[in-house]
């Protein structure tokens, strides 16, 4: 009996437990796993075998990275095979920095390179104060860009003279609070997007779109350039997440960490903490910020609880 041919694909859109495998020559094809759970997610390189006029993943590849976020009760993947992050803020509502440090940490943990934006450039007076709270990142080495996203607009000149060159050549994932800008920073980066997605839809018949599933996208013609869309989310579990490890993941908190006295520091209460002594610190610029350090404490005291 012959075995089945087995072909490559990469997943680029999911809803459910039906996924888009895009093939090499360019074709879409619906796919399901193979048994019950669903283990793909955008971004994996998958083998697949025909079925009629559908397929199954019979194989997910071995992955570079995978993004994701977990909480007391699940854990919610948003991509794979990332070559970075796009976090995209706004100025006005105000953002949350909590939920900003915590998608940084979650890409330091798989190591994938972060870039933050900072929407609505326009609201001068909110965006220079939402910039002033950015200046601890921009200090920790962050790339910070500034954006004013404006519907059925083309982005000023000068947002995509900093953007665009930072995408080339790579698979972006776009994250973010809703209401922060990204569907109108897709739809200028890919003016077809929204026929992509509604075609994407009806495939997979998860019905009208409102960002609720992660979709590749491509850039360029050539397939060089790629970025996924990813739901608005309001909270940002991090319980994959070792207490423990926190501080080398959050720049600033680790380059003063390597000053404790002991190797097993909290970096809460312990003598000769190299990380108390820094924010106690009254040398400016400040190492550490209160805004900062009150993050790492309230996110290792989450993480520490969330083990018993």
């Amino acid at each position: 009996m012959t075995a089945p041919t087995l072909q490559n694909g990469l997943v680029i859109a999911g809803h459910g437990r039906h996924f888009w495998v895009e093939t090499k020559d360019g074709r879409r094809i619906i796919c399901h796993p193979r048994g019950k759970k669903s283990q793909a997610v955008v971004g994996d390189r998958v083998l697949w075998q025909a079925s009629q006029d559908e397929g199954t993943i019979e194989r997910v590849e071995s992955r570079s990275n995978l993004f994701y976020r977990q909480d007391e009760i699940r854990t919610k993947s948003f991509a794979a095979n990332l070559d970075q992050v796009l976090i995209l803020i706004a100025a006005e509502p105000e953002f949350s920095e909590s939920q900003l440090a915590r998608a940084l940490i979650a890409a330091q943990a798989q190591r994938i390179q972060p870039i933050i934006a900072l929407n609505k450039r326009d609201l001068t007076i909110a965006f220079e104060r939402a910039w002033q709270r950015l200046s601890a990142y921009r200090n920790m080495g962050y790339t910070v860009l500034p954006l004013a996203l404006k519907p059925r607009t083309a982005l000023l000149d000068t947002d995509t003279h900093l953007l665009e060159p930072l995408l080339e050549g790579k698979t972006t994932l776009i994250l973010g609070p809703s209401g922060a800008g990204k569907s109108t920073l897709i739809n200028h980066l890919i003016p077809d997007a929204q026929v992509l997605t509604n075609t994407i839809s009806t495939a997979l018949n998860s019905g009208k779109h409102t960002t609720t599933s992660t979709t590749l996208y491509w850039v360029n013609a050539d397939k060089t350039t790629a970025v996924i869309d990813s739901p608005g989310f309001q909270e940002f579990g991090l319980h994959h997440i070792d207490p423990m490890h926190l501080a080398g993941l959050m720049p600033d908190i680790g380059k003063v960490a390597t000053e404790c006295k002991f190797y097993n520091c909290t970096h809460l209460h312990e003598p000769g903490c190299g990380v108390i002594f820094a924010l106690n610190s009254a040398s400016e610029p400040r190492q550490i910020s209160v805004e900062r350090y009150k993050i790492y404490s309230t996110l290792f005291a989450e993480l520490s609880a969330s083990r018993y």
